[in-house]
């Protein structure tokens, strides 16, 4: 099949996920004309056999499946090798397209972008709502080239969080050519972020990145296939994983790499690294407190009075205080940790 989109989903052990995500992808308007391609890294669940059925009434579902689990850097770049499409949507084998989401972006992609960042739905569970997610603070639609510095420079300026930088992979719709540019690099292969570091080296050549308006799809909010290890293990993956692709392909002193550490600051606020540090607190045997701790002097390095702020707070918070000062997160995360969940 030649589609003008090829929709890429790699998954492992989604078999509760998929269906959901493949039902909102084929109902959508323009359902039957996108190739949809279904990366199984070598699932120990019954993937196979929903993708079976699946395939059986929908002849544009092609599924690959791996004899090996290959992991999120090697399958997310595998996904793409069988599209056939002139652009690949990068999807999340576990979130939800929004309906009328497929027939905006065949129509966007038919300007001729390098890349498309859209924005999804994502759910709270302190205020049980559902809101959409910023990406990037700019007006609507705006187009940047990341290849030339002042451009690039005023779109990493205006970064809200880290999927600005790609971080959320069902939010990147990306020219197949441009993908095909460079291979995906070994050096990042295990950190979960090999998508991003070959975005970064495409940067180089010309990547000409347009912003999407509107959330195009939710995010589950009962997954995520990063936290397995824990949350100070999900700390370090993302904050570990930013710093080392953007000093590698711009340098730490460099205006890029300010921006990363300021939207990791953003993300990883005081809080979030209290919580980080209470969390350790009360689960020793799950949380490392020494990399907890070296995350927080990571992500606070740079010399500010609101930096030695947060410091400060970080040293003096204890078990008590937090949970006298957060009730609600601290019962939500204890009561986690008793149910075995970790995070």
């Amino acid at each position: 099949m030649t589609a003008r989109l090829s929709v890429c989903i790699p998954i492992y052990n989604f078999a509760k996920f998929i269906p959901e995500t493949l039902d909102s992808i084929l109902g959508q308007d323009g359902g039957d004309e996108v190739e949809i391609i279904v990366l199984d890294g070598a699932s120990t669940d019954n993937t196979a056999e929903i993708l079976a059925e699946y395939q059986r009434k929908h002849r544009n579902i092609i599924y690959v499946r791996q004899p090996q689990k290959g992991g999120i850097d090697r399958d997310m770049a595998k996904s793409v090798e069988p599209a056939t499409g002139d652009y690949c949507w990068l999807f999340s084998g576990d979130d939800i397209m929004r309906p009328g989401a497929l027939r905006r972006v065949l129509n966007e992609i038919q300007s001729g972008c390098d890349l498309y960042l859209c924005k999804h739905m994502e759910y709270y569970f302190y205020d049980d709502r559902w809101t959409e997610y910023p990406t990037v603070a700019c007006d609507d639609d705006a187009v940047f080239e990341l290849s030339d510095p002042r451009s690039r420079r005023d779109y990493f300026s205006k970064a809200v969080n880290t999927e600005a930088f790609f971080s959320f992979i069902g939010g990147i719709i990306v020219k197949r050519a441009t993908w095909n540019r460079v291979p995906l690099n070994e050096e990042f292969v295990g950190t979960c972020w090999g998508h991003v570091a070959r975005l970064f080296e495409l940067m180089q050549g010309g990547l000409r990145i347009k912003v999407l308006s509107g959330a195009l799809l939710d995010r589950r909010p009962d997954n995520d296939s990063f936290a397995g290890g824990g949350m100070v293990n999900r700390y370090r993956i993302a904050i570990d994983g930013f710093y080392n692709i953007v000093n590698r392909f711009f340098g730490h002193g460099s205006v890029e790499a300010y921006h990363v550490r300021r939207v990791i600051r953003h993300e990883f606020h005081p809080l979030a690294m209290q919580l980080g540090k209470f969390m350790c607190l009360v689960n020793p045997n799950g949380e490392d407190r020494a990399l907890m701790d070296s995350l927080m002097k990571k992500v606070y390095c740079d010399l500010s009075f609101a930096n030695l702020r947060a410091k400060l707070a970080y040293a003096m918070t204890s078990a008590a205080s937090f949970r006298r000062r957060q009730p609600e997160l601290s019962a939500h995360h204890e009561a986690r940790v008793k149910d075995g969940q970790q995070t």
